[in-house]
């Protein structure tokens, strides 16, 4: 029973650090395109890596600033143009 229980927790750490990541990958390509859906997404990945105590803090933060940056970027253009989404 000890063999299994850091090798559990070694992936759920290394898990962390890929959702970690990933936030910050969608958080930036939100700012692009499909940040209706790209910047919850790494709000939720974000939190769940910080939660899950990720070794990739600073991604996982920047991440987290980045799906913030995704919704902000759509209210600021749905009140430009009175859409939902907007296009490049």
């Amino acid at each position: 029973m000890h063999l299994t229980a850091p090798a559990t927790r070694r992936t759920g750490l290394r898990d962390a650090d890929g959702m970690a990541v990933a936030s910050f990958v969608l958080g930036l390509l939100g700012l692009l395109v499909l940040n209706v859906f790209l910047g919850p997404i790494a709000l939720v990945l974000a939190g769940v890596a910080l939660w899950r105590g990720t070794a990739r803090r600073g991604r996982a933060w920047l991440g987290l600033a980045l799906g913030v940056a995704d919704l902000l970027v759509l209210v600021a253009f749905m009140q430009a143009d009175h859409t939902v989404s907007w296009s490049l």
